[in-house]
Parts: structure tokens; C-alpha cells; sequence
């Protein structure tokens, strides 16, 4: 049982289910996540359900649209959620806490310390266990904002890994410095996610592909493995769990900040890599 008190049946949602094109899964041996598209065509975000497969043990990861999202959960008769967990306050990633909170009070939310009702906080590089083979990091990435927090998953028994970025990496990209610096978003991408398996699938808050390669395209023109990008994207509306950490050091400018290309675009050729961000940041915002 997913939740308790669930009244619609598992047949009737299967066969809507079959109709919905905007559901993709993406499954791995022993970790299976679910991204579920919200506001799309207005905020075009992701919400994600990461289960392990074992004991059907879940997370609800940035369920901002509880209309959205809870109908897409309640036919999975073999999970049951643990918690409802943020990548960061804002309410196109939190905006859900509090009906989630009212219909079913006694799972935690799990967050950085600006959500609403949060109840447990990890500290950065702690690591918290979801059923028999997951265990995930709270890697601590203040810059979009100063809660946000990716989520790295790995299984022990398949060896998969995965990071739920927020809106600190997107494909190709990264989220505006609303309430940090270039150099701390130069930290959150180029030392604490580069440091993780190049394997790594990745799973961002928003789908942004499509312009954020644009934008990639005019920094770094004759990048192969961007141009590989922009001919998937152009054929495949969903791109999240498609990509990788190591794909992201090929083709995303923010996370090349030493490219020859991005210098030349920038123009900043002497001081710290934090200046580097910024400007091109600042070129993304105006572009």
C-alpha cells in the first residue's frame, strides 16, 4: 500500500496511465525513479519518485503540485513513502509540503532549513539509508539558494548512482545565483557534483534543455559533444535521467570554466574561477 485511505483503483489509473505521455521512467536494477512533470509549459518541472525496489521504500522528492503529482502515485500499490524531501524552498519545489503534510502527517520532511515544515535538516555529506540498498548524501550546494541541497543515491546491490540537483545543475546549465556567488556556484558544481562518478545519472528540477543549449551553443560553437545534445533534444521532449556528471563536464559551459571557448566568451582571463561564473551567468540572464 502506498498510503493509507487510497479510494481510486489500480485498474482504472493503469489505463489512464496508458494515455499519459508525460510520465517517463527511468529504471536501474535495484533503484527505480519515477519523474513526474508538473507545470508543464508554464514552470516545465520534475518532481521525482525514488524507490527502492526491495522493499518499495520511497521518497517523494519536490512534489510542489499535490493535484499533479498524487495521482501518479496512487496505483503503485508496492511502495510506501518515507518522506517528502526538497532540494530547496522555493515553491515551485516546495509548494506542495504543506497539503502532503495535511493528509498525511507522519511522514517527515526532509530539507534544507528554509522549506515549509521541514523536521529534519541533514548536515552536509550526511547520508541517510532508504530500504535495504540505498543509502543517500545531503551534499549541501548554497547558491541558487542558501538551503539547496542535491541528493546523491547510490544502490549497494546495483552499483547505480544517481543526483537529484534541483535547480543548482541543469542539463547543459545551472539555476540563477538568486541568493549566493559565482564563486559559490562554481564550488556546488565544479568541486562538490564534479567529484562524483562520472556515471552518475543526473536529475534536475526543471527541463531547461533546449535553452540552455542554445545558450551553450553560442559560448562553445564547435563542442562535439554539444552538438550531440542539441540533436537529442530536439527529438526528445523529456532529457532528465538521460545525462550524466561526466556528460555535464563535456558539454555544459558552467562546469568548463577553463574551456578555451568560455574565456574567449567571457573575456575574463585572469582571476578565480568565481569570475569566470559570474559573467557567464550573467551572459545566460541576458541572453
Amino acid at each position: 500500500m502506498f498510503f493509507p485511505g487510497t479510494t481510486l483503483k489500480y485498474t482504472q489509473l493503469l489505463l489512464n496511465n496508458l494515455h499519459r505521455t508525460s510520465i517517463k521512467s527511468s529504471f536501474q536494477r535495484k533503484m527505480h525513479v519515477k519523474s513526474i512533470p508538473m507545470r508543464w509549459g508554464t514552470g516545465d518541472n520534475y518532481s521525482y519518485l525514488l524507490t527502492d525496489e526491495p522493499t518499495g521504500h520511497s521518497w517523494i522528492i519536490d512534489p510542489a503540485e499535490p493535484n499533479e503529482v498524487l495521482p501518479e502515485l496512487e496505483p503503485l500499490a508496492h511502495i510506501e513513502v518515507k518522506a517528502i524531501v526538497n532540494t530547496h524552498h522555493h515553491y515551485d519545489h516546495s509548494g506542495g509540503n504543506s497539503t502532503f503534510h495535511k493528509k498525511y502527517p507522519s511522514l517527515p520532511v526532509i530539507a534544507g532549513k528554509d522549506s515549509p515544515l521541514v523536521t529534519k535538516t541533514p548536515k552536509s555529506n550526511e547520508t541517510l539509508k532508504l530500504g535495504k540498498n540505498l543509502k543517500i548524501t545531503a551534499l549541501h550546494t548554497p547558491c541558487h539558494t542558501q538551503d539547496s541541497i542535491c541528493w546523491y543515491v547510490e544502490d549497494s546491490e546495483s552499483g547505480k548512482k544517481a543526483v537529484f540537483t534541483g535547480d543548482t545543475l541543469f542539463t547543459s546549465g545551472c539555476g540563477r545565483f538568486f541568493e549566493g556567488t559565482g564563486e559559490e556556484m562554481d564550488i556546488a558544481l565544479n568541486k562538490i557534483l564534479a567529484s562524483l562518478p562520472d556515471g552518475t545519472v543526473v536529475y534536475p528540477g526543471h527541463e531547461y534543455t533546449a535553452s540552455n543549449v542554445k545558450f551553450s551553443k553560442s559560448v562553445m560553437p564547435n563542442n562535439n559533444a554539444l552538438a550531440k545534445l542539441d540533436q537529442f533534444t530536439s527529438q526528445n521532449e523529456f532529457t532528465t535521467g538521460r545525462f550524466t556528471i561526466g556528460d555535464e563536464k563535456l558539454f555544459n559551459p558552467f562546469m568548463r570554466l577553463s574551456d578555451e571557448a568560455v574565456v574567449k566568451a567571457t573575456g575574463v582571463t585572469s582571476g578565480i574561477d568565481g569570475d569566470v561564473m559570474d559573467v557567464l551567468r550573467k551572459m545566460k540572464n541576458n541572453f
